[in-house]
């Protein structure tokens, strides 16, 4: 503990020699920005009119006239034009490496029906050599403009897609990242037959489901955990394409205004790739990581601790547990019974007992514990085994700071839990424009009205909100993310008025959620995630003020400038 205690003193030493260096000998500024509107997050001084930066570190944030002191013949003096400024924007959950793929695999993000699907797939096997993985992401049934004619539980089936692909098998993720719909070729591979063959059957998948149709013939869908049986026999990336991952999304993150990206479960074998990257000092973009549950290597990471950067570049303190599914699949652990499947309340998708497990070994060595839970059973649960866990070991329950991740819907019993037990909810505010046309469907009005998306709820129990995307299930344009938290409408602007607007996040609450909230979400709100002297030099330059431009211009904001440690990272041409 001594140890990270120094490492998070370490910005602040720096910069009290910095100013005792100043005092003596004046230590001009390396950059100066001013002339636009600058957003502290500071409550003693929430605007002020420039910034002067010492090599990472913020030296001074005040007026135009103090700001004079700090230029030098070699401070470079940047005019913002009229822009507006804000600490970084910090992603909150998101998956780095998942953004990155995705860039280089189909884009089903935009399809509306599934012949369109079908088509996207068509053209990938004419590029592809015989008995090549297709491989794709982003699909939603529920998002298509029309429906297929034959649906098994809501979803498609598979015929039109084998046929189009007889010989390369195909694997296309569902957006959620819950689901998947592979071919014929896709199934033969990994033993997934129809009932009526005489082998044996893979379908008891613990967390989750094979979808059959009536005659038991496997539709294409498997659900959760059962996306493993197909997932197990694609072939792992090439060193060479992973690389190519990264780099794309870490460019993505930038040209987006991210300049920390909360990565919502990590491998081994990505971590190494993160380290190999601060190493050649390509990490452009600060990344605070959740180690994967699942890794049989998990009790090695408990004898050696957490890994707590003190450049804050590449920071491994928590574990991510996947406790649910999603709304979307109707795999999200309820209550009461989907609305719009009467027999069925999704599933867990691990046993509540690891999780308790979890949360007493996490409090023991020094890990935050971040759960995935969007149905209202799986948050009750989670929330159970938290208190559990921190009644068990109250001195370190103090500032564990565990979180759940999306929140998604609660049981009003369940919200003013997170404030009194300090548990973090790390929602995505774009999930509200993006789902909640269909998401009502799932949940039927009432339980929609009282628990679902519940962010100013929340808020009013004391617990932290942090906001993020969930990319690439959604894109990372934190602007549509920013628009979603304060209208609560769809990106089409619908409805007047917003949906349940009681819960709409005020312009200061959501850009909290994305920057001071956010850095306290991973320990770091005393380095980041405002603009004052001694913090790290780490800013979003947008095109307008999203604190005061009219709701029907908002979306129409872009990010000019990346700003990571007093250095330029993106500028828009």
């Amino acid at each position: 503990m001594c140890f990270v205690f120094k490492l998070r003193l370490f910005p602040c030493l720096l910069f009290v020699a910095l100013m005792i260096a100043c005092s003596t000998k004046k230590i001009p500024a390396d950059l100066i920005l001013r002339g636009g509107k600058i957003y502290t997050l500071n409550d003693q001084t929430p605007v002020v009119e420039a910034v002067a930066v010492i090599a990472d570190t913020i030296a001074y944030a005040g007026d135009l006239a103090g700001s004079k002191a700090f230029e030098g013949e070699n401070t470079k003096v940047f005019d913002l034009g009229g822009r507006t400024m804000t600490p970084g924007f910090i992603e909150s959950h998101g998956h780095l490496m998942a953004l990155g793929h995705s860039e280089l695999e189909l884009d089903l993000d935009h399809v509306k029906s599934y012949e369109e699907l079908v088509d996207k797939v068509k053209s990938a096997v004419a590029g592809a050599r015989q008995g090549e993985w297709i491989s794709g992401r982003g699909w939603h049934q529920d998002k298509w403009s029309k429906k297929p004619p034959v649906l098994v539980k809501g979803f498609q089936t598979h015929p039109l897609l084998s046929a189009v692909s007889p010989d390369n098998p195909v694997f296309l993720e569902h957006a959620s990242g819950h689901a998947a719909f592979v071919n014929a070729r896709a199934m033969q591979i990994a033993g997934i037959h129809p009932l009526s063959i005489e082998k044996v059957s893979i379908d008891a998948v613990e967390g989750g489901e094979v979808i059959r149709d009536q005659l038991g013939n496997p539709t294409g869908i498997l659900i959760d955990r059962a996306v493993g049986l197909v997932e197990h026999y694609i072939p792992k990336p090439s060193e060479e394409t992973d690389t190519k991952a990264l780099e794309l999304a870490i460019a993505a993150c930038l040209r987006n205004g991210i300049t920390e990206f909360h990565d919502a479960g990590a491998s081994r074998r990505t971590i190494a790739l993160y380290e190999k990257f601060k190493s050649e000092g390509k990490l452009a973009t600060r990344l605070y990581v959740m180690l994967e549950a699942q890794d049989n290597k998990l009790r090695e990471w408990y004898k050696r601790g957490p890994e707590i950067d003190s450049t804050h570049r590449l920071t491994i303190r928590s574990i991510k547990l996947h406790c649910d599914g999603a709304l979307g699949t109707r795999s999200a652990w309820l209550l009461e019974p989907y609305s719009d499947r009467s027999d069925f309340y999704g599933m867990a998708t691990i046993s509540m007992d690891t999780v308790l497990k979890t949360c007493r070994d996490a409090l023991q060595f020094g890990f935050q514990v971040c759960s995935h839970a969007i149905g209202d059973r799986a948050n009750k649960e989670v929330l159970d085994r938290y208190e559990m866990a921190f009644k068990e070991n109250p001195e370190k329950a103090r500032e564990a700071r565990f979180r759940i991740e999306h929140a998604q819907h609660l049981h009003p019993d369940d919200i003013p839990r997170f404030g009194r037990l300090g548990v973090i909810a790390s929602m995505q505010a774009i999930h509200l424009s993006s789902d909640r046309p269909w998401a009502i469907d799932r949940l039927g009005k009432k339980r929609m009205e009282e628990g679902a998306y519940c962010w100013q709820s929340l808020l009013r129990t004391g617990a932290k909100v942090i906001n993020g995307t969930d990319v690439p299930v959604e894109p990372i344009n934190p602007v549509a993310c920013f628009y979603s938290s304060v209208t609560r409408k769809t990106l089409a602007g619908e409805p007047e008025g917003g949906y349940e607007p009681k819960e709409k996040m005020t312009r200061q609450q959501a850009l909290r959620s994305y920057t001071l909230d956010a850095a306290y979400g991973a320990f770091e709100e005393k380095v980041k995630g405002s603009i004052e002297p001694g913090k790290l030099a780490d800013f979003t330059i947008f095109s307008q003020d999203i604190m005061s431009v009219p709701e029907k211009e908002l979306l129409k904001t872009e990010v000019v400038m990346t700003i990571v440690g007093g250095k330029v990272e993106f500028e828009k041409k």
